[in-house]
């Protein structure tokens, strides 16, 4: 029996133990470090085997770990408590509290947290990857680089593969990745895996309503975050949630081959995704205003400010990318709801779900949204017994009247 493992990766055993980076307490008890009866991990939703492994390697780390797994499951999260453990190691109370505290909002002066600058990591950054791998800690007895959406490294993986491979004893890479594309293949090989699998929407549902949201919302967010829980926290506050996804819905009974309805019907789509992003704004322009007070206070530069703002735009950029994959998500599941409800399939049903996975994939190239909303409605036919106008301007056929 072939195994699809990635060479190195960890092995997780049953819940509640680690594999062989070593052993863990009873489920919901702390490891060495740890407070009588206080798991640090247990933020960490649904990724038992994940955090199973974790637990144990907080006492023999190794150089480099590759969490692996689309946004949303807890990777970074679990990246983040990872760290704290690792700097609370040799610690207690308040002082161990503090390193965790710290890791876990990323602001420990031992975490350094790197995200691409640019639609992909650059050699440049690459090579500052570098540099800072070779420095000491400050405040720990170890550093960690947690690199993000390693998976766009592209042609600057060679430059960092040595330091990844044997980076100073001090240091601990922490590698986050949706896959691995070959560009990153030898880098994983050298890495200990750990996989975080997308979240199931009864997961997502029962840690929603377990914070305290109503079940309908909480059933209605879960539905749509499609295994990302943190974007099911972002819709479950969202109130615009239920008509974006009604809009989508009715979609395929709006069409009706003319150029104007597909125009007013990817308007009306972009307008409401806007709207959606209110919230978000006005927590960026916050989180601005808050570090442009701390700058002049402090007389620094405004290069904080400038990384944030940069950090602000790709934000913005995944949630638009995350509302639209989402939406394209429940036009599919219309049209195929219709498609099992009809005797016998019918041509073109194959080709509409073709075209709207082609716009979920065109979706990570950054296109322009408003024209590839309009070529995938061009594309897709009514559903069956909805008016279709054969051209441009014409009307759909009136009735005929029943013979006498």
């Amino acid at each position: 029996m072939t195994s699809d493992r990635l060479p190195g990766e960890g092995q997780a055993g049953p819940e509640g133990q680690p594999g062989a980076e070593g052993q863990a307490g009873a489920e919901g008890q702390p490891g060495a470090e740890g407070q009588p009866g206080v798991d640090a991990f247990d933020v960490v939703v649904g990724q038992p085997d994940a955090v199973a492994l974790l637990r144990g390697a907080v006492r023999r780390p190794v150089h480099a770990y590759l969490f692996l797994g689309p946004p949303g499951s807890g990777s970074r999260l679990a990246a983040r408590v990872f760290a704290g453990e690792l700097f609370a190691r040799g610690t207690e109370g308040e002082v161990a509290d503090r390193h965790r505290r710290l890791a876990l909002a990323e602001a420990h002066p031992d975490l350094e947290v790197v995200e691409r600058e640019g639609a992909a990591i650059s050699r440049d950054q690459a090579r500052s990857i570098v540099e800072r791998a070779v420095r000491s800690p400050v405040e720990s007895t170890s550093k960690v680089l947690l690199l993000t959406e390693f998976h766009l490294v592209l042609d600057a993986a060679p430059v960092l593969l040595k330091t990844i491979e044997e980076p100073p004893a001090s240091t601990i890479f922490v590698i986050l990745a949706d896959e691995v594309p070959p560009e990153i293949v030898t880098i994983a090989s050298r890495c200990v895996v750990v996989r975080f699998a997308p979240l199931r929407a009864a997961v997502v549902l029962a840690q929603l309503v377990a914070e305290g949201v109503g079940p309908a919302d909480a059933e209605r967010a879960a539905e749509a975050a499609g295994g990302d829980f943190e974007r099911a926290r972002l819709l479950a506050a969202d109130p615009g949630l239920a008509e974006r996804m009604r809009t989508w819905r009715e979609l395929p009974a709006r069409l009706d081959g003319t150029g104007a309805t597909v125009a007013a019907s990817v308007a009306e789509v972009l307008g409401q995704l806007e709207a959606s992003l209110a919230p978000v704004d006005e927590r960026q322009g916050e989180e601005l205003a808050a570090l442009v007070e701390r700058d002049k206070r402090f007389g620094l530069s405004t290069a904080s400010q400038r990384k944030l703002e940069a950090r602000h735009k790709r934000e913005r950029r995944r949630l638009r990318r995350d509302e639209l994959r989402s939406g394209l998500a429940v036009l599919a599941r219309a049209y195929r709801d219709q498609l099992l409800g009809a005797p016998r399939p019918a041509s073109g049903d194959l080709e509409r779900f073709t075209a709207i996975q082609d716009a979920v994939e065109a979706l990570e190239r950054n296109p322009n949204e408003a024209l590839l909303l309009q070529s995938l409605l061009c594309r897709l036919q009514p559903l069956r017994g909805e008016p279709v106008s054969a051209r441009r301007g014409s009307r759909p056929a009136a009735p005929r009247r029943r013979g006498r």
